[in-house]
């Protein structure tokens, strides 16, 4: 019977020890959705990549702390050179981003000479580096209808890609064939199962879903989308397909409404990995650093701010 308070003392203890440290080093503290309850309750702010992306771009703060995975913040250095991103667990990384490669991408482009090439931000600054535009969930059909190239290389998770394809018919995209093994672990059998147990509950979905599972959802988007038409709907209930953390946001802005999810498999290990004691450790010991040569970072700045251009 002791240990919840105790554990209660010691969250309360982390949490203090945080909040002195942030204010000693002048950081900001910004977490992905995706990231576990107690990290969103005391981050400054909390959203999808796309959000997070403009916020660091404007903070006044000396030092960043990203509170997600290794690629996030490299693009926090990258949109901002002059700030000292820090991200707490040096082994947070994203298996989608790892199936590209740059000599792939390279090999690919010298096949469509003509295409644009789109990339995801789940992708190393290296990609980022070899692409003519960086796109989140949130806008990568604004992203590939405002390109002028009719043919486009879209890289790297094919399901999103598949998703753009739909919404913009006029472009040919050819999709890499990588794919995020969170989302790709709902299976449309899951859903209909779901959906019986919750007869009344919407199915929101997030376009790195197979595209037989997209078919049965209410609402596709973001985990940003996700959170305003979550907000913006009558319903009650929902179902929720994407990563479990989401939960947190949508309980807190949402109290009166009920969340459930598909499959207990919903968990992305990587972004689980930064706790408060990760989170504290990083503010004290001002690790780990982020880096990125300027030769790579300065390619994959004009990809990401051409991004952030298109909204």
């Amino acid at each position: 019977m002791q240990k919840p308070e105790f554990d209660a003392k010691y969250k309360e203890h982390l949490q203090r020890k945080i909040l002195d440290l942030k204010k000693k080093r002048d950081a900001l503290i910004v977490a992905h959705n995706y990231q576990r309850d107690e990290i969103q309750e005391i981050a400054d702010i909390t959203g999808d990549s796309f959000a997070l992306a403009r916020a660091v771009t404007t903070a006044k703060e000396k030092v960043i702390v990203f509170c997600g995975v290794k690629f996030m913040a490299e693009s926090a250095h990258i949109l901002s050179p002059d700030k000292t991103v820090l991200l707490p667990v040096e082994e947070a990384g994203c298996p989608l981003a790892d199936m590209i490669t740059v000599e792939k991408l390279r090999r690919k482009k010298e096949e469509y000479p003509e295409a644009a090439v789109v990339c995801y931000v789940n992708s190393t600054a290296a990609v980022k580096a070899e692409s003519d535009i960086c796109c989140t969930s949130s806008n990568a059909v604004r992203v590939v209808r405002s390109l002028k190239e009719e043919k486009v290389i879209f890289v790297p998770d094919k399901n999103l890609g598949r998703y753009v394809r739909e919404h913009v018919p006029e472009k040919e995209l050819i999709l890499w064939d990588g794919y995020c093994v969170v989302h790709m672990r709902l299976t449309r059998e899951e859903v209909i199962k779901t959906k019986a147990l919750y007869p009344t509950a919407e199915f929101i979905a997030h376009p790195e879903c197979r595209k037989e599972v997209l078919e049965l959802a209410d609402y596709t988007g973001s985990t940003a989308g996700m959170i305003r038409y979550v907000k913006e709907s009558p319903h009650k209930e929902f179902i929720v397909g994407t990563e479990k953390g989401i939960i947190y946001r949508l309980k807190r802005d949402n109290p009166d409404k009920e969340f459930y999810v598909p499959t207990e498999q919903f968990i992305c290990a990587n972004m689980k990995l930064t706790t408060l004691g990760w989170l504290a450790r990083s503010l004290e010991k001002m690790v780990y650093r982020i880096e990125v040569p300027e030769h790579v970072a300065a390619k994959a700045r004009k990809a990401l701010e051409r991004m952030l251009e298109v909204g």
